[in-house]
């Protein structure tokens, strides 16, 4: 008899849960010529020939991100990683999942 298993589901809020509670360290390391600004973490953005910081801008309560001169946001620090590094939504995951040390599958 043949065994096959569902595939396992990402665990997208968990994972995002885990990495707001270090916010400030992840967005430290993934765009480090930023600065805090209050609750925001301020910066040019890698992806574009941004000159200086100031439209590109993490929540760091919230995870939430734009970039406010090209209209590019997401609602959180995975969404982050899947346009800072353009990788799949499930991949990006995958990834904070391994940095901050939680389970990706629920």
């Amino acid at each position: 008899m043949t065994h096959t298993t569902a595939p396992r589901r990402i665990d997208f809020r968990g994972i995002a849960d885990a990495a707001l509670a270090r916010a400030p360290e992840i967005v430290g390391r993934w765009l480090p010529d930023g600065h805090r600004e209050g609750t925001e973490w301020v910066a040019k953005n890698p992806t574009r020939a941004d000159h200086r910081p100031g439209s590109f801008k993490v929540n760091l309560r919230t995870g939430r991100w734009g970039d406010f001169s090209t209209g590019d946001k997401g609602g959180d620090l995975i969404a982050l990683a899947a346009f800072l590094f353009h990788l799949e939504m499930g991949e990006a995951a995958r990834r904070v999942a391994e940095m901050v040390g939680v389970a990706p599958h629920v």
